[in-house]
């Protein structure tokens, strides 16, 4: 099993910047992706950026030069990085992983943008 916490969610001004994290516990396997989604009020779930293992990254068009996604294997650690906030990004943002042909999910953090 793996369990997968974020923080760093919170209400922010737009334009503003903020760092979310993700730590992951468990049966942590060396080769996994790991990334972020978000969801917002009455939209389906987004997948945002996502980072293999050996540091590949690929973002979604609507956060893509605003945001930038990292890890830290050492500490089972995901960040996202986020500048240039709109109020659009408003959502849940939730940690992801999968490996092994499963994916997991964590709880969710909310973000909140105001203008």
């Amino acid at each position: 099993q793996v369990q997968l916490v974020e923080s760093g969610g919170g209400l922010v001004q737009a334009g503003e910047a903020l760092t979310l994290s993700c730590v992951a516990s468990g049966s942590i396997f060396s080769i996994n992706t790991m990334g972020w989604y978000r969801q917002a009020p009455g939209k389906q779930r987004e997948l945002i950026a996502v980072i293999t293992s050996g540091g590949n990254t690929n973002y979604a068009d609507s956060v893509k030069g605003r945001a930038t996604i990292s890890r830290d294997n050492t500490k089972r650690m995901v960040y996202l990085q986020m500048g240039s906030l709109k109020p659009e990004d408003t959502a849940v943002y939730y940690c992801t992983m999968g490996q092994l042909g499963r994916n997991y999910w964590g709880q969710g953090t909310q973000v909140t943008v105001s203008s």
